[in-house]
């Protein structure tokens, strides 16, 4: 089969490689299309520790099932599935105590272990949701980032009738406004640097959207502030725009060596809560039931779709801040 090797950092082409065989417990998904996101860019990059090179990156995948391996049930050959890619260890601590996403043995497919960015890869069969006949593939393959937005919101403290301030206007801080519509948000404000994103966020529901938060009128400040950017400046800022008693979610994934600033006295004199979230905990199948029910508009967040051929093209893309969510479509 043809997949995408990273073989080291910087370098990477399109190979053929041997196909995947199931072992027990195991399925082989013919993926039909494999998103990209920024832990694929850290990748490519070296920037991502737990990656061991080579590797096949790709781990926000749809498919249909082509091959069992023994002793599984569940799928059958054909079915349609979004793969969760996460692979804790089951033993550790943090697996113990219901924490799987904090893993001391922490592994996924496609960052860890061979993924998505081929014509199919094997899987372990728990790790596979089938899809509402209504769902496409294409859709479907969104349902991995936005079950990272549903455990954000599981580990957000929030109330109906909260006002809302969002950092980033990409794929997943498009993600988290719909789904703070979802929550009953009384209103939600966007700020992203790039101007060409504003009026995405206003057909999705956003009430305000602009390059800077000082171009909205609340002196009190938001019950909730969202970072979806990593960015240190939008963090800074963030911190400064929550309400007394509100809440300051860390979401972007930042640099390992960044750091911010806050103000500890605020933070005690104010009672701001900051909470941190981390991929994937036991939010993948009520991710599917929402894009099942059409709680996200997967239409206009996906904006570019690109052969396995092309994936420097889309890597490129990507970089640039162009477009929304960028897919590849190995079985296209």
């Amino acid at each position: 089969m043809r997949a995408v090797v990273i073989e080291r950092p910087g370098k990477f082409a399109v190979q053929n490689v041997p196909d995947p065989t199931p072992d027990p417990g195991e399925v082989v998904v013919g993926v039909d299309t494999v998103g990209i996101c920024g832990t694929d860019v850290h990748i490519a990059d070296g920037e991502f520790p737990p990656t061991q090179y080579p590797i096949v990156p790709g781990h926000e995948f749809a498919g249909s099932v082509v091959a069992l391996g023994t002793g599984v049930d569940g799928v059958r050959v054909g079915d349609s599935v979004a793969v969760d890619p996460s692979l804790f260890c089951g033993a550790c601590h943090y697996c113990t105590i219901g924490r799987g996403n904090l893993c001391e043995r922490w592994g996924a497919i496609g960052d860890t272990v061979d993924g998505a960015m081929a014509e199919y890869v094997a899987v372990p069969v728990a790790n596979c949701y089938r899809l509402p006949e209504t769902l496409s593939l294409t859709h479907g393959a969104l349902v991995e980032p936005l079950s990272c937005a549903v455990h954000a919101f599981d580990v957000l403290p929030h109330a109906l009738g909260a006002h809302y301030l969002l950092y980033g206007a990409g794929t997943m801080g498009l993600l988290m406004l719909q789904l703070a519509r979802v929550a009953g948000a009384a209103s939600v404000s966007v700020v992203d640097v790039n101007t060409d994103r504003l009026p995405v966020a206003i057909e999705l529901g956003a009430d305000a959207a602009a390059t800077t938060a000082d171009d909205f009128d609340r002196s009190r400040g938001w019950e909730v502030v969202i970072d979806c950017t990593g960015a240190i400046a939008a963090i800074e800022d963030g911190l400064g725009r929550v309400r007394r008693g509100g809440v300051f979610q860390q979401f972007g994934v930042a640099p390992g060596a960044a750091t911010a600033s806050i103000s500890p006295f605020r933070i005690y004199n104010d009672e701001i809560t900051i909470v941190g979230s981390m991929a994937v905990l036991h939010s993948f199948g009520r991710a599917v039931e929402l894009m099942g029910r059409g709680a996200i508009d997967a239409n206009t967040i996906i904006t570019h779709s690109f052969g396995l051929d092309e994936f420097p093209d889309a890597l490129e893309t990507f970089r640039a801040g162009i477009g929304r969510k960028i897919q590849l479509r190995p079985g296209a």
